[in-house]
């Protein structure tokens, strides 16, 4: 099956170019480390997922770019297309001359509903080069005013458009000391949309991102191609083709769909996090060498310590013992919080992957207590290796990993917002107080839901 990526915004449409490179190098790279028939298959099944050939033979990208500014998407065509690698449907994007003012309410209530039938015609048009359409990707960041409120409203047009199909929105959390003075209520409002109309939320922080690149990738001058290079391997390390089934023979055929049958067992808990290991400049790896105890080992401590790198992660966090009183998640403070799950699902990549012993992740007291832990883990695989990592382990989580930054995001939109600072910006597009409060009372309850796991 197919997926239709949708690049909303500047961030978006980085990202996703990022994306499409990090799967396309991944896919001619002569580094799969199995046998001819295994990579011929693993190709296969991504070219079907991500891209479809013409004539001219370079795959292109089933995508549809977005922008209120035609800068972003004129670069990122024209840099595709150079590549020789891949390149994007000339006819499959929309932009206009003037952005969106980092004002969600500008994104939202104007231009969305001002090019609604324009972009939707795109996106319908993607979607009927699908032989089998699995859903729609669409990548987005909160802060700004174009991905988040236009991404917000074309996420609610895709619903209503396709209501069967599976909508997963990757969205950017920004940086905690703030890009825009207006970035909580941007975010505030872009989750409490988005969790009415799509089927899961997978989050990279800016702040995580940035660390990695420092610390694991010895970057010393971090840019934003650095960041979104590091985002688009970890998402390619989910989305790029595996064996959902235990000794299964066929590549999954429906990525959505799997991922959200594994990780979203409820409607109120939607939000998704991505770890990856190991990560390291390109040049380190040829002097690294990495075995399955020793990944899966990090991996686990990572999930129940709440770490989201390898490096600095708190050993002396353990599972509660049975009968045991978790601490609530008001103290995240604690050094010795313990992040709770409601589901996870473990992807390894690499030689001798099938014979990795993986029962650490079947703990019940990792998973609250409502979900059978049989039901709430699950492993994919692939003896394929993965961008020139021979072994590489990646964690897809629905836990209670975003309480604290959530929380605090709430926390200063709602303080702004007590003052009435910068409501007239949202009102004079016909953003109301009531739909602030109406936006604060559905994080409250995400919060709540999480807090009590």
């Amino acid at each position: 099956m197919s997926i239709v990526t949708v690049q909303l915004g500047q961030c978006g449409n980085q990202i996703g170019h990022e994306v499409f490179n990090a799967v396309c190098s991944d896919v001619h790279g002569t580094h799969g480390l199995c046998s001819k028939k295994e990579n011929e298959s693993y190709h296969d099944a991504c070219k079907e997922r991500f891209f479809y050939q013409e004539e001219s033979e370079v795959p292109v990208a089933r995508a549809v770019l977005v922008d209120m500014e035609p800068k972003v998407i004129s670069q990122t065509l024209s840099v595709a297309a150079r590549s020789g690698c891949w390149k994007y449907d000339d006819r499959s994007h929309f932009s206009q001359k003037q952005g969106s003012g980092n004002n969600w309410a500008n994104g939202y209530s104007v231009h969305g509903p001002r090019h609604k039938e324009a972009i939707m015609n795109l996106v319908q048009k993607e979607a009927e080069k699908c032989d089998r359409l699995g859903g729609f990707f669409t990548i987005m960041s909160m802060a700004g005013g174009t991905g988040s409120g236009l991404g917000a409203f074309v996420t609610q047009c895709l619903r209503d458009a396709f209501p069967t199909s599976f909508i997963l929105n990757h969205i950017i959390w920004p940086y905690g000391t703030g890009e825009v003075i207006v970035q909580n209520y941007n975010s505030v409002l872009t989750l409490s949309h988005l969790y009415q109309s799509s089927d899961a939320l997978l989050v990279h922080e800016n702040d995580v991102i940035h660390k990695i690149c420092a610390q694991l990738m010895n970057i010393k001058q971090i840019s934003f191609r650095d960041v979104n290079q590091v985002i688009a391997h970890q998402l390619g390390s989910v989305f790029q083709p595996t064996y959902t089934v235990e000794g299964g023979s066929h590549y999954s055929r429906n990525p959505l769909g799997d991922l959200m049958e594994t990780l979203v067992p409820h409607p109120e808990f939607k939000m998704l996090g991505l770890r990856n290991i190991p990560q390291m400049p390109e040049n380190f790896l040829a002097y690294s060498t990495f075995s399955w105890p020793g990944l899966i080992k990090h991996l686990r401590q990572m999930l129940i310590a709440n770490a989201k790198m390898e490096e600095g992660i708190d050993w002396q966090v353990r599972p509660p013992q049975p009968g045991s009183c978790i601490p609530s998640s008001r103290s995240t403070n604690k050094p010795l919080h313990f992040n709770t799950s409601i589901a996870n699902l473990v992807i390894l990549r690499g030689k001798e992957s099938h014979s990795v012993d993986l029962g650490s992740f079947r703990d019940p007291s990792l998973y609250t207590s409502w979900l059978n832990p049989q039901d709430a883990f699950s492993a994919w695989r692939t003896p394929r290796a993965f961008n020139k990592y021979e072994k590489s382990a990646a964690l897809v989580s629905n836990s209670q990993f975003l309480l604290k930054p959530l929380d605090s995001v709430v926390g200063k939109a709602w303080n702004m917002f007590a003052s009435k600072a910068y409501i007239h910006q949202y009102t004079k597009f016909g953003i109301e107080e009531e739909d602030f409060l109406d936006s604060f009372t559905a994080l409250e309850q995400v919060i709540s839901s999480y807090s009590i796991l």
